[in-house]
């Protein structure tokens, strides 16, 4: 693994002024909302996720899905995703019409590494 000595750039600090959420996003929190299943997470200061973002456009960058579905999650369920340490996600291909998310948020024990 390589290893590079420079701080992350936030989403927070690589935009200037508010951003505010469109009416798309607002659909897309509202529809989560109701499709998102009656689940428990656990109490843990640390978290691992795992996402599967089934995307039908080729162009689509997987990551781009993260940060909205995390924000939702988190705030439905009631946990901090500062708490998240560890993130799985893999991007599937997919019809058009057939498009999904598939998640998991379990306790995260970090390995000691140097």
């Amino acid at each position: 693994m390589h290893k590079i000595k420079l701080k992350a750039l936030s989403v927070n600090k690589a935009f200037r002024g508010r951003k505010f959420k469109t009416e798309e996003y607002k659909g897309y929190e509202y529809d989560l909302n109701i499709l998102l299943p009656k689940i428990k997470v656990p109490k843990s200061e640390k978290y691992k996720v795992f996402y599967v973002f089934g995307l039908s456009s080729k162009n689509a960058d997987g990551d781009n899905c993260i940060k909205q579905f995390q924000d939702i999650i988190s705030k439905k369920y009631g946990f901090n995703d500062k708490k998240i340490y560890k993130w799985d996600v893999e991007k599937v291909d997919t019809k058009k019409g057939s498009e999904f998310i598939k998640f998991k948020i379990i306790k995260w024990k970090q390995k000691t590494t140097k």
